[in-house]
């Protein structure tokens, strides 16, 4: 699913090794959709993560405050190893996640609800498409 999402971002796309891979393996260690709310929102930003699963307007978030978040929820590894993997600088990576993650948390929780299955298990093949409607 999240190759749609990320397929039109270009440098950001590029499957299991790309962007991509980031936010998969992000959800997948957090426990889902829900598991990563939560941690967000333990870590300040609640109000930030809430309107990304909303209807309304997505709230914007710093790489440096995404990256604070999710070393203080115990996933700041994740961002190092990619990092490392993508030739890139940790606050890049933070900051294209930033970018990112609103938007994707958005279409993955249409009508403001949490997907049956959390996000678990995405089909990371089947978001291109999607990719280029939110991003194209």
């Amino acid at each position: 699913m999240l190759n749609k999402v990320l397929g039109g971002l270009g440098g950001l796309g590029g499957g299991k090794g790309g962007m991509v891979g980031v936010v998969s393996q992000l959800l997948e260690q957090a426990g889902g959709i829900s598991g990563l709310q939560k941690i967000l929102a333990a870590n300040g930003l609640a109000s930030q993560v809430a309107s990304w699963i909303g209807t309304g307007a997505n709230q914007s978030v710093t790489g440096g405050q995404l990256g604070q978040a999710l070393e203080k929820g115990g996933l700041g590894s994740l961002i190092g190893q990619a990092a490392g993997q993508l030739n890139m600088n940790s606050e890049s990576v933070q900051s294209q996640l930033a970018g990112a993650l609103p938007a994707i948390i958005d279409k993955l929780t249409p009508n403001g609800e949490i997907p049956a299955g959390d996000g678990k298990g995405l089909d990371l093949s089947t978001l291109t498409g999607l990719a280029g409607k939110l991003f194209g």
